[in-house]
């Protein structure tokens, strides 16, 4: 048998026990509300995780066929929910290791019996693959977050200076009727 034949028969126990590794790197009561609830409206981060690693295992079950543009995506979905939480970026990207941890201990002994060490290598080199390219996705997430908020801190500092009439606006001194009557006075000389 071959390695994709064995994924795919344990296809579900994979997936549930990635995916409650995964839920186990939130807060314990942040976890047990990714996983009783259902609704993809009321739980949208457990919906992005719980999705996005479906769709990822379906694509590294390609093998050399994956297509790159829809990995991207599956793992950009997931990472842009975990770079606005307080994850470092190792936390963060870390999800996807924890399947080379469930795929040793699922099929452990189908590797063993069946000589698959040289599959399952090739699969590991490809899931480390993701994870650098996870790690690019997440630090691009969090560069336009701080940008984001330097922004907003600039508009803050903006409004607090107009405000204490510290700056004023180039179309406001065009229009203060002050300044006009400074630039008429300036005229009859």
């Amino acid at each position: 048998m071959e390695l994709k034949g064995l994924l795919q028969e344990k296809r579900s126990n994979i997936l549930k026990r990635w995916t409650d590794l995964v839920l186990d790197t939130y807060p314990a009561e942040s976890a047990l509300f990714f996983r009783k609830q259902k609704n993809r409206f009321a739980n949208p981060v457990g919906h992005i995780i719980t999705e996005g690693m479906e769709d990822l295992f379906e694509e590294i079950l390609q093998g050399d066929d994956f297509n790159p543009d829809n990995v991207s995506t599956f793992l950009d979905n997931i990472i842009r929910v975990r770079a606005i939480q307080d994850f470092t970026p190792s936390q963060a990207v870390s999800f996807i290791f924890l399947l080379k941890k469930v795929l040793r201990e699922e099929l452990n002994r189908e590797i063993r019996e069946n000589n698959l060490a040289g599959e399952l290598l090739l699969l590991e080199s490809r899931i480390d693959d993701l994870a650098l390219l996870a790690f690019d996705i997440f630090m691009k997430c969090r560069e336009k977050i701080y940008e984001l908020k330097a922004m907003e801190l600039n508009n803050q500092t903006y409004t607090l200076l107009k405000k204490a009439k510290l700056i004023v606006d180039l179309e406001e001194q065009e229009t203060d009727p002050a300044i006009e009557s400074i630039d008429n006075l300036k005229e009859m000389r």
